[in-house]
C-alpha cells in the first residue's frame, strides 16, 4: 500500500509574518476549553494548512475530531493537544507510519503507555542524535564564517591562504 504524500507545512502566518509559536496553539487550546473550535481557527494558529490537517486525519494520525449537525470538523481540547503532539512528531521527523502506530497503540489506556512511550522514547533518542549533529555541523559552519571574516578582513581572494 503506497501513502500519499502530506500536504506541505506553512511555516509562516501569512498575516504576522512570524513563526507560529506555543501560545498560539495555547490560544486556541483555550478557546476549546469553552466551545469546540473550527478547523480554519486550528489550521491558523498551527500553521498547517487546512488541507494538511484533512490529510492528517485522512491518514489516521488525528482520531480524536469531531463533527458538528453540519458534519463539520470540531476540535475539542483534546483534539488540538493531539494536533500539537502530532505536528512535534512530524517537525522532528517521524515518519508517518510511526505516527500511525502511536496513534493506533490506543486511545490512552493504561495498558498501551509503555507502546506509545516506547515509540516517543525512540523520536526523543532520535531528536537528541540529530541534535548533536546539528550542534557539530554549526561549529563548522561557524568556523568557516570565520575563515571567510579573516579573509576578508586581511583583503586576500582565496581561502587556501587561510590555515586549517
Amino acid at each position: 500500500m503506497t501513502l500519499a504524500t502530506p500536504p506541505p507545512l506553512r511555516p509562516l502566518d501569512g498575516e504576522a509574518g512570524r513563526a507560529h509559536d506555543a501560545a498560539d496553539l495555547d490560544d486556541v487550546l483555550e478557546e476549546a476549553r469553552v466551545a469546540p473550535v473550527g478547523i480554519g481557527r486550528v489550521a491558523e494558529a498551527t500553521g498547517l494548512s487546512v488541507d494538511a490537517l484533512r490529510w492528517y486525519e485522512r491518514e489516521g494520525l488525528l482520531p480524536l475530531v469531531g463533527r458538528s449537525g453540519d458534519g463539520r470538523r470540531r476540535y475539542g481540547p483534546a483534539a488540538v493537544r493531539f494536533v500539537r503532539l502530532v505536528q512535534a512528531l512530524r517537525r522532528t521527523g517521524m515518519p508517518v507510519a510511526d505516527v500511525r502506530a502511536f496513534v493506533q497503540a490506543g486511545r490512552g489506556e493504561l495498558a498501551t503507555h509503555p507502546v506509545r512511550l516506547a515509540l516517543l522514547e525512540a523520536q526523543v533518542t532520535a531528536i537528541e542524535q540529530q541534535m548533536a549533529q546539528l550542534r557539530a555541523d554549526l561549529g563548522v559552519l561557524t568556523a568557516k564564517c570565520d575563515d571567510y571574516r579573516g579573509l576578508i578582513a586581511r583583503g586576500l581572494d582565496c581561502e587556501d591562504e587561510v590555515g586549517d
